[in-house]
């Protein structure tokens, strides 16, 4: 753990720092990736992170009859997941996670920034009626200010939420103290903590638009 990762509450904030997600960062910092390699290895990393998120998560006993004999193998204990991607870069990620968990219902939470003021401003918010039941893993690629991800968690909270897990690709520590000091009991992963944020509000070194890379809308 690095000094500005030893920052945050290693019980709330994970960097997943496997050999390969770091290499795939790598690609996918690279401004010569192309749209379709760029979109392949947000799927990926989604994946990684994915593990991570759900390895608390409760198991049980169960007896399976193998071709050869009986064995006693475990499974998840009823754990129902939901995935809220916040739109658009988010959509991204979506298809990792359901990968791991197929069953995941999806919620779609629509922010877009003021260009002047940095702010998040929402336009659309659409959460499974159970959501107080599912352990949430909200997803965006990137955690700049922190403004987008404060303003899904509020409208998960007043939905009922309760277990809210976020997934990032690159992070601020700008944005993950914001987020953590909102909320305490958010629990965060990030593939990489970066420098800082730029006078513009934007990540260094950071990936550029996680969004336009990922649809290609340069």
């Amino acid at each position: 753990m690095d000094a500005q990762s030893a920052a945050f509450d290693p019980k709330r904030f994970t960097v997943v720092d496997h050999p390969l997600v770091q290499h795939k960062l790598h690609i996918l910092r690279d401004e010569q990736t192309g749209t379709n390699q760029f979109r392949q290895l947000v799927t990926e990393l989604a994946i990684f992170e994915g593990y991570e998120a759900m390895r608390d998560f409760p198991l049980e006993d169960v007896e399976v009859k193998t071709p050869l004999e009986t064995a006693s193998c475990k499974r998840l204990a009823g754990k129902k997941v939901a995935v809220v991607p916040i739109l658009r870069a988010g959509l991204g990620m979506v298809d990792g996670i359901l990968q791991l968990v197929p069953s995941a219902r999806v919620g779609h939470v629509g922010m877009f920034r003021d260009p002047e003021t940095h702010e998040p401003h929402p336009y659309y918010c659409k959460l499974p009626s159970d959501v107080g039941e599912r352990t949430c893993l909200v997803v965006d690629p990137m955690l700049a200010t922190g403004g987008s991800l404060v303003a899904a968690l509020k409208y998960l909270r007043e939905a009922g939420a309760k277990d809210i897990r976020c997934l990032t690709l690159v992070s601020a520590p700008e944005g993950v103290a914001t987020v953590l000091e909102t909320d305490p009991d958010v629990r965060l992963y990030t593939c990489s903590l970066d420098r800082c944020l730029d006078q513009n509000a934007y990540i260094r070194p950071g990936l550029g638009d996680a969004g336009d890379r990922i649809f290609g809308t340069f």
